[in-house]
């Protein structure tokens, strides 16, 4: 129970002794402009968040365990990471939206693999990402080489994950609770 709270206490631990440092050090203006600034962002957080739980919710209920199996599962090879892949590049969103629908694939049949590729991609070379910020601020020929350079990577990385002898499932991520039998 501890350990499913750790980071919880310990980012708790440190966001208090950051209010008191800035209380004593700077003074109470500068508190109370901290505390509107974290109310600023929950609410502008807050949304994404809810709708990131709610889409994973949504999937979980849809999605049928074993249904991405041929597509993303263990035997699916080069090309379920291929697949893998060309998904996290296309998921929109923060991590919000992405960490739940990878719990979603892998209640799939997605394995590990998959998974992994899945997230680098998203992570490395997500088209929202390269769309809104790299081609504007840092150039076309920059984006271009920078995705070029990480597109083998998240394939690479399912490869990998595929051969390292650590054993992952589902059911070992905290947040995972298997979908009710309809008969239920």
């Amino acid at each position: 129970m501890l350990r499913r709270h750790a980071t919880f206490i310990v980012i708790s631990l440190l966001t208090l002794s950051a209010a008191v440092a800035v209380l004593l050090l700077r003074g109470e203006a500068a508190f109370r402009h901290a505390l509107e600034a974290t109310w600023g962002l929950i609410v502008t957080v807050a949304p994404s968040i809810i709708g990131g739980l709610l889409l994973s919710a949504a999937l979980r209920q849809l999605v049928p365990p074993g249904a991405l199996a041929r597509w993303m599962g263990a035997e699916s090879g080069l090309r379920g990471l291929l697949v893998a892949t060309a998904a996290g590049m296309a998921m929109p969103g923060g991590p919000v939206a992405a960490f739940p629908v990878v719990l979603v694939l892998a209640q799939a049949g997605a394995d590990r693999g998959a998974l992994i590729a899945f997230v680098l991609a998203w992570s490395l070379n997500g088209f929202q990402r390269i769309l809104v910020w790299e081609l504007p601020i840092l150039g076309t020929d920059f984006a271009l080489l920078r995705l070029l350079c990480g597109l083998p990577l998240p394939v690479l990385a399912g490869l990998l994950a595929r051969w390292l002898p650590i054993r992952w499932t589902p059911e070992d991520a905290p947040a995972f609770k298997p979908a009710p039998d309809k008969g239920q």
